[in-house]
């Protein structure tokens, strides 16, 4: 009798001592979504999705209103044919040797993903076998372009003459000793302003390739010499559409 009470009791003390399995947790039930939560849910992601539009639309004004701003590389055509044509492959900026052109980006002053280059960063200089305009494989870029003065990338303006200093009197001619056609793009008239003689930089668009080294060299901390696009940098004969209108009779009309 004593040995199987002892039996049972060990029994049973190695049975407590066995680690008991942990308790399966119930299935978790999703939670119900309530009618209000659902709605709520879908109202703000169209809140999110017109937010994007509105961001997307206003980045795509902003591009159309800066990319006549942008330098664009030596045989690019006229912009509206360029962004249509230009793949954003980033060739010729991979064919150019001096790192001059980059690819826009988001917020730049070109079209997202368009080449285009900053003068006062780094100049074009003017490769007489324009590689990059070779490298184009949609003709965004004339491939045909004989040489680099048929390269029409802007224009050079002498924007501030309160700060040039050769309207200051002084011989700086900066932009007109560096210009890679000296004499032809850019020269040097005598001039009297103000009852002084001086030596002015003009610049003569027929020549101007708009390469940019006239302003990366400018002396001063801001350029008083610019190369914009042409559109920007040159003017057009033809009458102004924006003016006061006129009558039917051609004369202006005046306030009464």
């Amino acid at each position: 009798m004593e040995d199987e009470l002892s039996s049972r009791s060990g029994k049973h003390e190695s049975e407590a001592s066995l680690p008991s399995a942990p308790r399966r947790k119930p299935p978790s039930q999703s939670p119900q979504v309530s009618r209000r939560d659902f709605l709520g849910n879908v109202a703000k992601s169209a809140g999110v999705v017109c937010l994007a539009a509105v961001a997307l639309d206003q980045y795509v004004r902003t591009a159309r209103a800066t990319q006549a701003k942008a330098l664009r590389p030596p045989g690019a055509i006229k912009e509206e044919d360029f962004l249509a044509a230009c793949v954003r492959c980033g060739l010729c900026v991979r064919a150019c040797p001096y790192d001059t052109l980059r690819l826009a980006t988001m917020g730049d002053e070109a079209a997202l993903g368009t080449p285009y280059f900053i003068a006062r960063d780094v100049p074009c200089f003017m490769c007489e076998d324009v590689p990059c305009a070779k490298a184009c494989p949609t003709g965004a870029l004339n491939s045909e372009i004989p040489n680099i003065r048929a390269a029409d990338m802007g224009l050079a303006v002498l924007v501030d003459h309160e700060t040039c200093l050769n309207y200051k009197g002084m011989h700086c001619s900066i932009c007109y000793r560096v210009c890679p056609i000296r004499d032809e793009a850019i020269t040097l008239e005598k001039q009297v302003i103000n009852g002084r003689q001086m030596v002015i930089p003009t610049v003569h668009s027929s020549k101007c390739t708009g390469c940019g080294t006239c302003e990366k060299q400018c002396v001063l901390e801001e350029a008083a010499i610019r190369v914009l696009p042409r559109p920007l940098g040159q003017g057009k004969a033809g009458r102004n559409h924006a003016g006061r209108p006129i009558t039917g009779h051609g004369t202006l009309k005046r306030d009464l």
